[in-house]
């Protein structure tokens, strides 16, 4: 049944384009045709994956014996520990296969609502920052706005929230948009004891220091997040929709200047989580099952306000996880936001490991949480559980061929599915993130073969992370470069 997954949803997918009149004049439109075309190399890569395995499982199993007689209790016990760890991401793996399959993974225009409410709700853009990067915030933020004009979009407002003053001031090519400077004051303390990038989030919150009315929204940014004329309608659709009060969309990180080829080809995963288990999730369940990320987030203020950010010490360094739980835990609807942002992968190995190393640390402070109920952390606990066994899934490679173990066909077909959608993640992002037509033939085979030797790379990276992890300091936010060294020659 699962097998037939990724064909059930290609058939979908197919008879829903078939059947779009408004999409289709004479012939299948050309992002619809190209989406078409990857559902059907991603049913040919993962089909071709799991019957290579399978077979390559059987070839190595031929001859039945029993593991505890061969290696004895205790290393049989953990051989099949090691080799059923796997099993964990099955969930992951579906999500993200049936997104990638259910819906475009490429990037399509943003239509604006035609018809523009008598009251345009009030949009204010959040964007927070230590302040490390001034100049940084100040062109983007004027990059920001006017995209926001260029786009149409009335009645918004930006803020810089900082815990050190950078000296915003009115933009000199849109003098009427508003632009407030937040300086968070060192003396200020949540009541919970809120840290880092949570506790500025809940000083906005305030009275006295939010101006907002509860029917207002905010959209969350991060210092180097660069909005598209895409995502500012989606943004302004989704809002004026009014039927979720917090939404997400699609973050690429492969656009203008590339200062790490290597780190932002290892990111391709992240893009097809966007498109893939985050884009399913918020479309079909309406809730953050498997987290959601801390930028290019739409939350209404009345919302905002009753979930609170001011979640502790456990809900500081993940602060935009923890958060999500707990507002689905009370009820509140999510939606996925079309169009997308732009960001930059880390510009080190080392910015690379410390980010991932946060991010494990912060999401098992937000599963391990006796505030976070269970039922709203099931999937994301599943998914830290595997993450944080990575060592153990990775010593399979050698495992498996040193020291196999007789399994039911069941569980290796369920391990070859598992294989297969992880691996799937850089193709697919590869093809989102990267297309074909602005690369050229040739840069888009050498990123593909350049993939090859990524994907080990970012492998040890991630056992090093989960390491250094598990065994290091948790309440700490490191924060990656933001700012690339030609960038700053060019200011000074």
């Amino acid at each position: 049944m699962i097998f037939r997954l990724p064909f059930v949803l290609g058939s979908k997918c197919f008879k829903r384009i078939c059947s779009a009149p408004n999409r289709l004049k004479k012939k299948v439109s050309k992002r619809h045709g190209q989406h078409f075309a990857h559902c059907l190399f991603l049913i040919a890569f993962v089909s071709s994956f799991v019957w290579f395995s399978l077979r390559t499982l059987n070839d190595e199993h031929a001859n039945d014996f029993d593991p505890f007689e061969r290696y004895g209790v205790f290393i049989a016990i953990f051989l099949y520990f090691c080799r059923m760890i796997p099993l964990l991401a099955l969930p992951n793996v579906l999500f993200n296969l049936a997104g990638q399959i259910r819906y475009c993974i490429f990037s399509e225009p943003v239509v604006q609502l035609s018809l523009m409410p008598p009251n345009p709700p009030h949009m204010r853009i959040r964007v927070v920052t230590r302040g490390d990067f001034p100049d940084l915030v100040k062109r983007n933020v004027s990059r920001n706005v006017s995209t926001c004009v260029s786009a149409g979009i009335p009645n918004f407002a930006v803020e810089v929230v900082t815990d050190n003053a950078i000296s915003i001031s009115p933009l000199s090519s849109h003098p009427t948009v508003r632009l407030r400077e937040i300086v968070v004051p060192p003396s200020y303390k949540p009541k919970s004891g809120a840290l880092f990038k949570a506790r500025a989030l809940q000083y906005c919150l305030e009275n006295g220091v939010n101006q907002l009315d509860d029917d207002d929204w905010i959209v969350h940014l991060d210092e180097e997040t660069v909005m598209t004329e895409n995502a500012a309608r989606g943004i302004f659709n989704f809002i004026v929709n009014g039927k979720a009060k917090i939404g997400q969309g699609v973050i690429t990180y492969a656009n203008e200047e590339i200062v790490s080829w290597i780190t932002t080809l290892a990111d391709l995963v992240r893009v097809a989580e966007d498109v893939g288990k985050y884009k399913f999730q918020f479309k079909n369940f309406e809730k953050p099952l498997f987290g959601m990320k801390g930028s290019y987030v739409v939350t209404q203020v009345a919302t905002e306000r009753a979930v609170s950010f001011d979640n502790g010490k456990d809900g500081s360094v993940a602060e935009d996880c923890y958060f999500a739980l707990i507002a689905s835990a009370k009820g509140v609807k999510f939606g996925f936001i079309e169009g997308e942002m732009w960001e930059k992968s880390p510009f080190s190995f080392y910015d690379f490991l410390q980010q991932r190393k946060r991010w494990i640390q912060g999401i098992s402070l937000v599963v391990h949480s006796s505030k976070v109920p269970m039922s709203v952390k099931f999937l994301l606990a599943l998914n830290l559980y595997v993450w944080i066994c990575l060592p153990l899934c990775t010593s399979n490679i050698v495992l498996a061929g040193i020291a196999p173990v007789p399994l039911h066909p069941v569980v290796s077909f369920l391990l070859a599915l598992v294989g297969a959608g992880n691996l799937y993640m850089y193709p697919c992002g590869f093809f989102r993130a990267f297309p074909v037509k602005r690369l050229g033939i040739f840069r888009a085979v050498a990123c593909l073969c350049g993939l090859v030797l990524v994907i080990p790379m970012n492998v040890i990276v991630e056992n090093i992370a989960v390491i250094w992890g598990i065994f290091g300091y948790k309440y700490k936010f490191y924060v990656v470069k933001k700012e690339p060294i030609s960038q700053v020659l060019v200011q000074v």
